[in-house]
């Protein structure tokens, strides 16, 4: 069974898009707007929001991570306050908290991202972590948002590093889901349009995401910004939107939720982790060529392309095999691809991409 959940209710990315939020929600009858947000990411939005007139609005700082903890008590301030739908202003994590809330609670959501960072804005699902930061679980709601709105000069002015995980995440989607459709014949057309969507994401990165990256640092709202901005955001949700759990996540996601368990990774944002996954997931596939493409890329785009990268050396074995036992947990996702893979395999995986390494490096 495929569940199609394709897309908020309405998104709008372009310049100016904040400015018709009060309106919007006086018009759709809203009148105790609680608002999650980070400290920079309200600073960022403030002054791209007019006035919110009469509308009454409560600002709550989020704790830090998507957790159980942090959504129990914000939903004890958002019922003491009787607010009547939310906003989530910031990043991933406060977007998925934002979404976990709004479902908690029954209340229409509005999602405004601060980063490109992941698709969070635009999936019905939240990943939630322990306050330790380790990951715990994804969960997907039944019900999309309501209204996304994209405010491009926002993430233009964004720490670049956002944005160079927002196209690690996103790479991801074609190379996982590619991996999950193998006994699917024929392929329904809702997954069709989910692969088309991964193709077009990974086109979209390869072809301007370095133009993309260039831009950002000479601070210029370009046509290349604002289509790898969309692959991002728009595409990038989509393809689980349509291909539901042939479009999700597979070996690559897997090796980010291990990682988090490695102390010395977490300076690292989601989609760096998911990068160095994809590399994993191809070892693992036996598709070292394609190891190498990437490898290039990931190289002017700052992305982890081995150990080293992470804060890993490849002589710790036993960090590394605490990331292989993670990552083959029974509950991740790498079990949904074709083949069943061990311990050995996961560690293997990672001196392949060693060894590409080492052979860039001595070739230039």
């Amino acid at each position: 069974m495929i569940n199609v959940q394709g897309a908020p209710a309405i998104y709008q990315s372009e310049v100016g898009a904040l400015k018709k939020l009060p309106v919007f929600l006086e018009t759709n009858g809203f009148q105790k707007v609680f608002v999650v947000h980070g400290t920079k990411s309200l600073r960022s939005v403030k002054s791209h929001i007019p006035d919110f007139g009469s509308l009454q609005v409560h600002y709550e700082h989020y704790g830090g991570e998507c957790s159980d903890e942090e959504i129990n008590r914000l939903r004890k301030v958002a019922e003491s306050w009787d607010a009547d739908i939310i906003i989530g202003l910031g990043g991933g994590k406060v977007l998925d908290l934002s979404k976990a809330l709004g479902y908690e609670m029954r209340l229409e959501v509005v999602l405004i991202p601060t980063v490109a960072s992941t698709c969070a804005a635009w999936t019905p699902l939240s990943v939630f972590y322990t306050e330790n930061g380790e990951f715990d679980r994804y969960t997907i709601f039944p019900k999309s948002t309501l209204l996304v709105l994209v405010e491009p000069e926002i993430l233009l002015k964004a720490p670049i590093q956002f944005y160079k995980a927002g196209i690690g995440d996103t790479l991801a989607k074609w190379y996982e889901a590619q991996s999950l459709i193998y006994d699917l014949d024929p392929v329904p057309v809702a997954v069709k349009l989910g692969l088309q969507s991964a193709d077009l994401c990974k086109n979209i990165i390869l072809e301007e995401g370095i133009e993309a990256l260039s831009d950002i640092e000479k601070g210029k709202l370009t046509s290349s910004f604002r289509a790898v901005t969309d692959a991002i955001i728009m595409l990038g949700g989509m393809v689980g939107g349509f291909a539901d759990h042939f479009g999700r996540i597979a070996g690559a996601h897997s090796v980010h939720n291990a990682l988090t368990k490695i102390p010395s990774t977490h300076h690292l944002l989601h989609g760096e982790k998911v990068a160095y996954g994809i590399l994993v997931q191809l070892a693992l596939e036996g598709k070292v060529e394609e190891i190498g493409n990437l490898t290039a890329f990931f190289e002017k785009t700052d992305l982890p392309k081995n150990l080293l990268d992470l804060g890993i050396s490849n002589k710790d074995r036993q960090t590394l095999e605490t990331i292989a036992e993670h990552t083959l947990l029974p509950s991740e996702s790498i079990h949904f691809m074709k083949r069943k893979f061990e311990s050995t395999d996961i560690l293997q995986a990672f001196e392949v991409i060693e060894k590409i390494n080492v052979k860039r490096e001595r070739t230039g």
